[in-house]
């Protein structure tokens, strides 16, 4: 079986390898020319572990290349999967721009027969009721001359080689021709459970499901979290109790969302469900809540501080993962947006992040080791490097004032050192 991944990013190209480790011939695509160069000589252009000896094997068996050509690339193959990014416009709507350009371009140089899988997450009925009428501008039609097939990618990066054979792939298809298509691909890529849940529409709304249910339980966690700082308990010590009785699963609270997943797919569904006259309210709620972090974050700090206005406040982490270079929809953004509101001056530091690369993303660097004046931190992202803090160092930088929030941190160890500590739902 042939097969081409087009989009050999963070999920895509690790699909990519998988499936040349299964033995599929395989044709990366992707602009980024860099990308395409580094995959040929056999090295990875992302941080992934497990991935470097799986990519370097398959490059040198023949059985994986990388192009910036499409229309070469699906006129070769039987099978295509489609893994590019949706984001959101700055109203909070998708972006299908790009997949949409895919699409157009596989049309154009697909072979009768072939299969087309998009791993993309979308909105309820885009695979259907916008990619297939566009693919179908080809002359062939779903179901007769190609098939067609959603099945979501459901992985975190940096456990993507981990979970692509442990995770249930989930597949839908066009009709049922399409759905045995599906089926037939991933049972040749992959080693985990296939499910098949019969429709594109349920495929897609199993991915959307999912993402609401985190960005929900993390909501509820950071409500609960702000009763507990004003009655003086620490939620954090008392989740692992609440998760005993074998029905709650409470995640831990935090200083907000980032990604591209959680805080960008449940727009859209609410979207859709607004278009349609349906109500989803605890989704809208949820968004509203985790956003809403920041300024609660800033609260908090003048709890401590006793003003905000004038203060030179250094955020710690710009990823929004720990250890990890990756901020889309990081909570700095947010955050640096409620300091600037509050009259005060915003900071960052990152050790992932270059000077150069942090200015360029509107933030004002701020080197951890230099003896500049800081007022007080917020810690974004639990880094490892930040888990090892010098307290009395950062005392004498002027620090007075700690919010925590990743709660990673004990309140004796900084007022020990003369700093006040917050942290969220921390009492």
């Amino acid at each position: 079986m042939s097969l081409a991944v087009i989009g050999c990013g963070k999920m895509g190209l690790p699909i990519a390898v998988q499936a040349a480790s299964r033995g599929l011939d395989v044709t990366g695509v992707d602009i980024n020319e860099d990308l395409v160069a580094a995959i040929n000589r056999g090295e990875s252009p992302i941080d992934e572990p497990g991935i470097n000896n799986l990519l370097s094997d398959a490059v040198k068996s023949g059985k994986l290349k990388a192009t910036v050509n499409l229309s070469d690339a699906v006129s070769r193959v039987n099978a295509i999967i489609v893994i590019v990014p949706v984001l959101l416009t700055d109203s909070k709507q998708a972006d299908l721009g790009t997949i949409k350009a895919v699409t157009s371009g596989i049309s154009r140089a697909m072979k009768p027969g072939a299969v087309v899988s998009y791993e993309t997450t979308l909105p309820i009925g885009t695979t259907r009721n916008i990619l297939q009428p566009l693919l179908e501008e080809s002359g062939l039609k779903a179901e007769k001359d190609f098939y067609l097939v959603y099945s979501p990618e459901r992985v975190k990066s940096l456990l993507v080689m981990d979970r692509l054979n442990k995770v249930p792939k989930v597949v839908g298809g066009a009709g049922p021709l399409s759905l045995e298509k599906g089926m037939k691909l991933y049972s040749a890529i992959l080693k985990s459970e296939l499910i098949s849940v019969g429709t594109l529409e349920k495929a897609e709304m199993v991915k959307l499901a999912g993402m609401i249910y985190r960005d929900v339980n993390i909501a509820l966690a950071n409500e609960l979290s702000r009763y507990c700082d004003n009655v003086g308990i620490n939620l954090s010590e008392i989740i692992p109790f609440v998760n005993t009785d074998g029905e709650a699963h409470l995640l831990q609270p935090g200083i907000g969302v980032g990604g591209h997943c959680t805080p960008v797919y449940p727009y859209f569904l609410i979207n859709d469900a607004r278009q349609k006259g349906v109500s989803q309210s605890l989704a809208e709620t949820a968004r509203k809540i985790n956003d809403g972090q920041a300024e609660y974050v800033l609260q908090r700090l003048k709890i401590l501080s006793g003003n905000i206005e004038g203060l030179k406040i250094l955020l710690l982490g710009l990823g929004f993962r720990p250890d990890v270079k990756e901020d889309t929809e990081s909570s700095a953004y947010l955050i640096r947006k409620a300091v600037e509101k509050h009259g005060a001056e915003c900071f960052l530091y990152d050790p992932f992040y270059s000077a150069d690369e942090i200015s360029g993303r509107g933030f004002v660097y701020h080197d951890l080791n230099s003896p500049d004046h800081i007022d007080a931190v917020i810690l974004v992202t639990a880094h490892t490097l930040f888990l090892k803090l010098d307290w009395k160092r950062l005392r004498e930088k002027g620090v007075r004032s700690f919010i925590d929030g990743r709660n990673c941190f004990k309140k004796d160890d900084l007022e020990e050192a003369g700093i006040k500590y917050a942290g969220i739902g921390s009492g």
